[in-house]
């Protein structure tokens, strides 16, 4: 694709570009990719991340590594948990505790309302919360199955 063009998406039409009225915080694309020392430092914030969830009892946690195939973020955290209470309970100590730990706070969050998919997005991480009706639903595992998963009992 030249670089001048737009990309798109199934049906033709431009995405909506990120920024304040799309509610998606904007980035600078492409991001420089980071370094081996940096990456690692992200992995551990995520497993910070996954082992908050493992504490609450979430389940089927999984780290993907994305940084070799998408521009927006290093690693996707994703669990599940058996109730909305539970989902809200996970997304709501896991930013507790980056924050408390690191001084991370997400970029952006949304599904905390409904509850039944939970997205924080700290940008070189995002951490996904779904009951298991939601992660059957939206199976971001099978989307992503081609990138390297650490799986947190």
């Amino acid at each position: 694709m030249a670089e001048d063009k737009e990309p798109r998406v199934a049906g033709g039409e431009a995405p909506v570009a990120p920024g304040p009225e799309s509610g998606v915080p904007a980035r600078e694309h492409p991001r420089p990719p980071h370094t081996s020392e940096e990456l690692e430092l992200i992995r551990r914030y995520a497993l910070l991340a996954a082992a908050t969830a493992s504490g609450l009892k979430g389940e089927d946690i999984r780290i993907l590594d994305m940084h070799g195939l998408v521009t927006y973020t290093d690693y996707l955290v994703v669990c599940s948990g058996r109730s909305v209470r539970q989902t809200r309970r996970i997304a709501e100590e896991v930013a507790l505790k980056l924050k408390k730990e690191l001084g991370l706070v997400p970029s952006h969050a949304e599904g905390e309302a409904h509850g039944e998919w939970i997205l924080l997005d700290y940008l070189d991480f995002i951490v996904h919360v779904f009951t298991p009706e939601a992660r059957r639903f939206y199976r971001l595992d099978v989307l992503w199955k081609e990138a390297p998963a650490e799986v947190i009992e």
